[in-house]
């Protein structure tokens, strides 16, 4: 067997493997997010709409939440709706467009929120603690480029592209 043969049909097994925890992976993450959710009372949509909204800069739109989320506009403010309800975010008009409205995070409740990460994060960061900084740095690009191509995909799922494809 020549070298190039061995060398493709290693990557072929790693990439199966790869492809096998990448489904592991995926799935586990969607039952954690799952718990956390039932555990804060929150759907799991809520959850990381409050995730996503944590990274903004500042106050947005319902419109931006459904940005954010993929969601509908109308989806995006029955969920707000939901997180307003809950307690999460509050409503306030914008003090340079009074006709904007702004979802804004509830600083009280986001340190519960932040809390529960808190206790969870510990040992998440302790995985990485056998990792070197160029290791660190591979996975974070891979996470940047993994979001990317998510939503890609989500794009083509949600545009109807996929049905078209042949």
């Amino acid at each position: 067997m020549t070298q190039e043969l061995k060398a493709s049909g290693k990557r072929a097994r790693l990439m199966a493997e790869l492809g096998a925890e990448s489904r592991r992976y995926m799935a586990s993450y969607a039952l954690f997010n799952q718990a956390l959710a039932d555990h804060l009372g929150l759907h799991p949509t809520d959850l990381q709409c409050l995730n996503l909204l944590g990274l903004e800069n500042a106050p947005v739109t319902t419109g931006r939440v459904a940005e954010l989320t993929g969601l509908t506009t109308g989806s995006a403010t029955r969920l707000v709706d939901r997180l307003e309800r809950s307690g999460y975010i509050t409503r306030q008009r914008d003090a340079e467009d009074r006709r904007k409205v702004l979802v804004v995070l509830e600083p009280g409740r986001m340190a519960e929120f932040g809390a529960v990460w808190g206790k969870l994060n510990g040992a998440w960061f302790e995985m990485f603690d056998a990792y070197g900084d160029d290791e660190i740095a591979l996975i974070t690009e891979h996470m940047r480029r993994t979001v990317e191509l998510s939503a890609g995909q989500i794009r083509r799922l949600r545009s109807g592209e996929l049905d078209a494809e042949a």
